[in-house]
């Protein structure tokens, strides 16, 4: 298999793990804060920073809070202004989701998010996942303009979502791009290709790094008290590459 016949994103939950998907030969990172959230939108500081110095494209995640998918008008609000604010520190890309109490997609408001985002292209997220008829959604945002969706095929993951991605993949006919994310890495990337022939694939590539604190005071926390405040989860090169090989079969430049 030819990696360019693939596109490879990397979830990305800083600056730094985005220089390592670079380096491990992602086309495109999805820039996130938040993670044990789900992903909430990044400050423009992190914005401009992995802007200026990503040569690859940047896609922004535009989530105010964790949790539904269900915005207030407040929140609407907070999210027009952050797609404006993404735009103007250089996002290549916006994802971004929202849906109707009845797990429909919020057709009024994502229109307004639409049109806030101009020419830049929209990904819809895993929102797409919590959707009641996934085959309505997945044509209304057809009609909507967005480019991509990101979906684990409404399984908690990719692989386990296969046979739904694989139905989506013949029903979209290119209308839209498909794009395979949750749970996705070197161990089944091959496979998941295989079985959907989706093209592109989303991925995180994280290991574990300890801190590098001397002193620490185990009695005080900044948050829940089960966290580990001394351990962060990063993506490094070496696995954004194993997983790409994996599917791709041979060593790239």
């Amino acid at each position: 298999m030819n990696e360019r016949k693939y596109t490879f994103e990397v979830c990305a939950n800083s600056v730094e793990s985005c220089l390592a998907a670079q380096e491990g030969g992602a086309q495109r990172v999805e820039l996130c804060a938040g993670i044990p959230e789900g992903g909430t939108t990044p400050s423009y500081g992190e914005i401009k920073t992995a802007r200026r110095m990503l040569d690859i494209r940047l896609h922004v995640i535009i989530r105010p809070r964790g949790g539904d998918f269900l915005y207030s008008p407040i929140e609407a609000e907070t999210m027009l202004e952050d797609i404006r604010t993404a735009r103007k520190a250089g996002a290549d890309g916006l994802v971004f989701g929202c849906l109707t109490p009845e797990g429909n997609i919020d057709l009024a408001l994502m229109q307004k998010l639409m049109e806030a985002s101009g020419d830049t292209p929209v990904t819809f997220h895993r929102a797409f996942d919590h959707c009641q008829n996934p085959y309505r959604a997945l044509d209304e945002l057809v009609s909507l303009g967005v480019t991509r969706i990101l979906t684990s095929g409404q399984q908690p993951t990719a692989p386990q979502g296969a046979p739904l991605l694989k139905d989506l993949q013949v029903y979209v006919k290119e209308r839209i791009i498909l794009l395979a994310g949750c749970g996705v890495n070197e161990t089944n990337i091959r496979k998941l290709a295989q079985d959907t022939s989706i093209r592109e694939f989303h991925f995180s590539a994280r290991e574990q790094v300890k801190s590098r604190m001397l002193f620490t005071n185990p009695e005080v926390t900044m948050g829940s008290k089960d966290a580990d405040e001394y351990t962060r989860d990063v993506t490094t090169s070496r696995r954004v590459r194993a997983t790409i090989e994996a599917l791709c079969g041979t060593p790239y430049d």
